[in-house]
């Protein structure tokens, strides 16, 4: 990279700053303009699952860095690519994570709104963040992430 350049994948923003903005817009709907999903039980179960799995998930990626040495926060420099745990399955468990997260509260909420806004919450991650993350990781890695790319999916 030439020296001019900074080494981090320059995403739009902060991917929980991103999760937290659209969860506050979810729940001010959901006080405001409620539209509710009926039966609440079982709804109020996945929900809790949702968000259960969604904690596991972030724990494990997170511990998975952790090992591999790498940088957790996006503004700093991939130091490797990471490949156990979760990464095995997803190329972006700590974002698949916030969706879920997401999700499963909407879902505790039994509200349209919130659960559809996990829509714009993984488009606005996968085009400001994961897309450019994952050119950061192409021109730095090469070919190690290239391989990892095409054996993993991005999302699940």
């Amino acid at each position: 990279m030439p020296p001019s350049e900074k080494d981090a994948p320059g995403v739009i923003a902060l991917p929980p700053l991103i999760f937290l903005t659209v969860l506050v817009i979810g729940v001010a709907a959901h006080l405001l303009f409620p539209v509710a999903i009926l039966p609440h039980l079982p709804w109020r179960i996945l929900g809790a699952v949702l968000a259960l799995t969604a904690g596991t998930i972030a724990l494990s990626a997170r511990a998975q860095m952790k090992r591999a040495g790498t940088n957790i926060h996006p503004t700093l420099p991939a130091t490797a690519i990471v490949t156990g745990g979760p990464y095995r399955f997803t190329r972006n468990p700590m974002y698949l994570s916030l969706c879920l997260l997401n999700l499963g509260i909407g879902l505790l909420l039994c509200d349209l709104i919130p659960v559809l806004l996990t829509l714009v919450l993984a488009t606005v991650l996968q085009t400001g963040v994961i897309v450019r993350e994952e050119r950061y990781l192409e021109a730095k890695f090469g070919e190690v992430y290239s391989s990892y790319r095409r054996r993993v999916r991005r999302w699940l």
